[in-house]
């Protein structure tokens, strides 16, 4: 495994103060990574879609300091200080310092805030960890500013995979791979790389509703999660049916077979929540609104032939998948028929975006 090439060495300007601020998204997974080993190498290969209005807008502002034994720096989110984010960060840095030893000689003010609410659910390390990383390349760049932009993409979901696996999918868009996988050209376990063949026009704008059914703390942590597949009697096997369902799911992109899209789709939702309820200690993480919800679905796919399917990350919501042509149909179903089952009838109308953008 070689990272020399993220290892920062030739400053060639001096950047006494600088002020970076991105805004980066959060990702859904159509093929789950659920199992790591250190540093955040996945178990197998995942492939998202990148949100667009689920996102994080962060600054970081960078001032000269002498050289720090470890990162100096003071969260603030949503405009207020938040000490209980900091270890969690300082984590982070720790484990960048070899890459991006300038780091040590600024001090840094981070100032973030989401699109949407925090603790509703929607997993915020992802669209969070990313948008630090792609401030860091800011900094970066002023530094050396020979970096090309294919680099700095790469060097930033290198960064933040280490912050939070998912979050190396939400550099870019609108389709990430994340991991190594026979099959995807240019694919790596260090960081995303976008999908390298053309899609099906079915999957262009395609509409990602997510149905807020649990907007408390997740029963179980992501970190806690994946480690419990280390024990897990079905977890090779699951490896290696989701480097399997990644190589079908390349050809049904490609072909724009929907069907095979919202089976193999479905089929991963529920495989990951399998492995929670076969992992010792086991975890239920769906409410009974979840499995409501997920029977009225197949209910109204029956009845109108529609191509609505679902997914679902490691929780209790429920993310609605269609293709852009069925928006009015189906957000009208879900304000009549599934709204209900959400916490305060919340939920986001979402769709395919791009990545990270500079503000």
């Amino acid at each position: 495994m070689n990272t020399s090439e993220f290892i920062f060495s030739s400053e060639v300007e001096q950047v006494e103060k600088l002020s970076a601020k991105w805004q980066t998204p959060s990702n859904i997974a159509l093929v789950k990574y659920w199992g790591k080993s250190e540093p955040q190498i996945p178990k197998n290969a995942s492939i998202s879609f990148t949100l667009n209005n689920c996102h994080t807008n962060t600054s970081i502002d960078f001032e000269k300091v002498s050289r720090n034994e470890k990162a100096d720096f003071e969260l603030f989110f949503e405009g207020k200080k938040k000490d209980d984010f900091k270890p969690k960060i300082a984590k982070f840095f720790e484990r960048i310092q070899q890459y991006c030893p300038y780091i040590l000689e600024y001090k840094m003010t981070i100032s973030s805030e989401n699109s949407f609410p925090h603790s509703s659910g929607i997993a915020s390390s992802a669209s969070g960890m990313s948008a630090i990383a792609m401030c860091l390349l800011s900094l970066e760049k002023a530094l050396n500013p020979d970096l090309s932009e294919a680099f700095i993409n790469k060097k930033a979901s290198f960064l933040a995979r280490l912050g939070s696996g998912s979050a190396s999918r939400s550099i870019e868009g609108p389709l990430v791979v994340w991991g190594n996988h026979p099959e995807i050209e240019g694919s790596s376990d260090l960081f995303g790389v976008q999908f390298p063949h053309k899609v099906a026009s079915i999957f262009d704008d395609y509409q990602d509703v997510i149905l807020l059914v649990d907007k408390g703390e997740k029963q179980v942590s992501s970190t806690v999660g994946h480690n419990l597949m280390h024990n897990n009697p079905y977890a090779e096997s699951r490896f290696t049916q989701a480097n399997d369902n990644l190589a079908k799911l390349s050809k049904i992109l490609q072909n724009g077979e929907i069907k095979k899209f919202i089976s193999l789709v479905e089929s991963e939702a529920l495989t990951l929540h399998a492995m929670m309820l076969m992992s010792n200690p086991y975890f239920i993480l769906m409410k009974p609104n979840t499995l409501e919800i997920i029977n009225k679905i197949w209910k109204y796919r029956a009845e109108t032939n529609s191509n609505i399917c679902f997914t679902l990350d490691a929780g209790a919501n429920v993310h609605v998948l269609f293709p852009s042509e069925e928006k009015e149909n189906v957000l009208q179903f879900i304000d009549n028929q599934l709204s209900k089952y959400c916490q305060n009838g919340q939920f986001i109308a979402d769709s395919v975006g791009f990545g990270a953008k500079k503000l």
